[in-house]
């Protein structure tokens, strides 16, 4: 299994991106907020979407190599960024 996070300022942008990659077939997607070190006030918080993919088992693998890579270009395009190595409870 492997886990993605993907960031937006923007609620509305997480919940398009969590429903399309539903849509695709990724089982494992919710838009959670999340708070960035030193950040006291939750309106500064951010919109991530995790992915957890179970079908891939080898996180250093092809397959998981293109996921990132995909994951890294669909944050980029939609003014967010990518946390490939999440650390989510």
């Amino acid at each position: 299994m492997t886990e993605h996070l993907l960031i937006f300022p923007e609620r509305e942008t997480a919940d398009e991106i969590a429903a399309e990659l539903i849509e695709e077939g990724f089982t494992e997607v919710r838009v959670i907020r999340v708070a960035h070190a030193g950040d006291d006030d939750a309106e500064d918080a951010d919109w991530g979407v995790h992915v957890r993919e179970e079908m891939v088992d080898d996180p250093s693998g092809p397959v998981e190599g293109g996921l990132r890579d995909r994951f890294s270009a669909l944050a980029e395009e939609r003014d967010g960024w990518y946390d490939p190595e999440p650390s989510l409870p």
